[in-house]
């Protein structure tokens, strides 16, 4: 129970009303179709499907447990892994480390560090 002011009378009197603990929620539970959709099909993540669905990635989360849909994992895959090696070699011969790395939104650093684990891997 929480002590609240009265909102009708102009005096200061306080009764206590019964309220609900906790966060409110915000925006409705995703259907199973539309996170199937988002989630599974578009690749979209937890927060992006939320955005569009209008709701907290929390009850998005919820719901991918409660209609048994298999979270992928946290594991980020890097963007330069859809560029051929021969591409990107090609663009930091034409335009230096730096400015293909800001091409791509990547970080020089991650561009290098790329490079240097796809070496090791050949």
């Amino acid at each position: 129970m929480t002590l609240i002011q009265n909102e009708k009378s102009d005096s200061k009197e306080m009764i206590y009303k019964k309220t609900k603990k906790g966060r409110p929620p915000i925006g409705k539970k995703p259907s199973k179709a539309c996170l199937k959709r988002l989630y599974i099909n578009e690749s979209k993540s937890i927060r992006e499907v939320a955005e569009i669905l209008g709701c907290s990635k929390d009850m998005v989360y919820r719901a991918l447990m409660e209609y048994r849909i298999v979270r992928r994992s946290n594991e980020c895959r890097s963007k330069l892994r859809s560029y051929k090696l021969i591409t990107l070699k090609k663009g930091i011969e034409e335009k230096g480390i730096r400015g293909f790395a800001s091409e791509l939104g990547v970080h020089e650093n991650t561009l290098r560090h790329y490079l240097n684990v796809v070496r090791k891997e050949e």
